[in-house]
């Protein structure tokens, strides 16, 4: 017996349930590691995009360039992140996880990523797309609406 199709709202409802979970993973991934949210969206920011200078770090924060200085400083204090030389830009840094970071990895965080990647390898082929595209969508459209919520 086949299951059922979810309808749109089932959908967008089981994606608000998955959003307020990893909330709650991320406030406990914080606490255990003794830094703020803020502090875990920049970490999360390098971990997804890569190096970013202070002033792409701090755009993608919505932080002052004194906050993303405060925050870079608090971070590499910690041994987090490192500052190195942008290799096209003498005028500026880039900001990179440090190596400290990505081998501090809790096992409840590493036991996620396991799970989540399982997840993705046991979406059918046909069906990869449909999903990736329906997650881009939903990002884009938290990301118009934290635009929106921020003016």
């Amino acid at each position: 017996m086949a299951a059922e199709v979810p309808v749109p709202a089932e959908l967008a409802g089981s994606l608000q349930r998955f959003g307020l979970a990893r909330d709650r993973m991320r406030a406990a991934l914080a606490r255990r590691a003794g830094i703020s949210a803020t502090d875990l969206d920049a970490l999360e920011y390098l971990e997804a995009d890569g190096p970013l200078t202070q002033r792409e770090l701090g755009h993608r924060l919505r932080l002052t360039s004194g906050a993303v200085t405060m925050l870079v400083d608090r971070l590499q204090e910690a041994g987090l992140v490192r500052r190195r030389p942008h290799p096209s830009d003498r005028r500026s840094v880039l900001i990179e996880l440090a190596p400290a970071a990505v081998a501090a990895v809790p096992e409840g965080l590493e036991r996620y990523h396991r799970a989540v990647a399982s997840l993705a390898r046991k979406v059918r082929p046909e069906h990869r797309q449909a999903v990736a595209e329906f997650l881009a969508r939903a990002a884009e459209a938290a990301t118009s609406a934290a635009e929106d919520l921020h003016r």
